[in-house]
């Protein structure tokens, strides 16, 4: 697979909905996830991420605007023990739930589908990193219609094990723009991944459409200590 410049990749693209980029840095020092959301509607728009514990949240900006919180409030950030789960739903605390009773991470994500926004029938993608001793691997997984069609549910889960520094992979939830949005194809993107947890975070915030973009997080994980560094970027502040 061709390695894509993540950051054309966005500017080429004006909606593609919420987004997951895991992957190493460049050094092989830290293990990397990103996370952002777009919104079309006012009520998506209205929103921001917290720091929540370990993870983040979504909040509404102004709660006199909010509408519906139903698939927009969630945490899309957990972490249980050694591992960093990150999605674009409450399909996070049903993976954290699951993991934390024995069950694995695709094993858990069976339990759910695709949201319930008819005619878009978002998918719901999830990612996750097992960082341990110095090691890390990674896994992601896309819940999706049948081309649209709700009667039937898709899974897909991609395994990365001992990724090439620098390496990363970008998945996320349309094609573009669109009535319906068309749902993201095919197998999670290369992408390369810098050792900056500031070049990253400027680079994917400053791609992203300027009109559609709401909020973003990156988190770099040392693989010798297991210390984070965290940048949360709001549109709304």
């Amino acid at each position: 697979m061709k390695k894509i410049d993540i950051y054309e990749e966005l500017k080429n693209n004006a909606y593609p909905g919420r987004g997951i980029v895991i992957g190493k840095s460049s050094d092989g020092k830290s293990a990397v996830a990103a996370y952002f959301i777009m919104g079309r509607s006012v009520n998506s728009r209205n929103r921001v991420f917290v720091e929540d514990g370990d993870g983040i949240r979504t909040q509404a900006y102004d709660p006199s605007k909010l509408e519906d919180p139903h698939l927009i409030i969630y945490a899309p950030v957990r972490v249980l023990g050694n591992k960093t789960i990150v999605t674009n739903g409450d399909q996070t605390d049903t993976i954290y739930d699951l993991m934390n009773q024995q069950m694995t991470f695709e094993q858990s994500l069976r339990t759910r589908e695709f949201e319930d926004d008819a005619p878009n029938f978002t998918p719901r993608i999830s990612g996750i990193i097992k960082a341990d001793n110095g090691k890390m691997n990674y896994a992601m997984s896309i819940l999706k219609s049948a081309n649209g069609n709700p009667k039937s549910c898709q899974r897909y889960t991609f395994s990365y094990k001992n990724p090439i520094d620098g390496d990363g992979h970008f998945i996320h939830t349309y094609m573009g723009d669109g009535s319906p949005l068309p749902s993201f194809e095919g197998e999670p993107k290369l992408v390369g991944i810098p050792n900056s947890i500031d070049e990253f975070t400027d680079g994917l915030w400053n791609a992203l459409n300027e009109d559609n973009k709401v909020s973003l997080f990156v988190r770099y994980i040392d693989l010798a200590t297991g210390k984070t560094q965290t940048k949360i970027v709001n549109k709304n502040v």
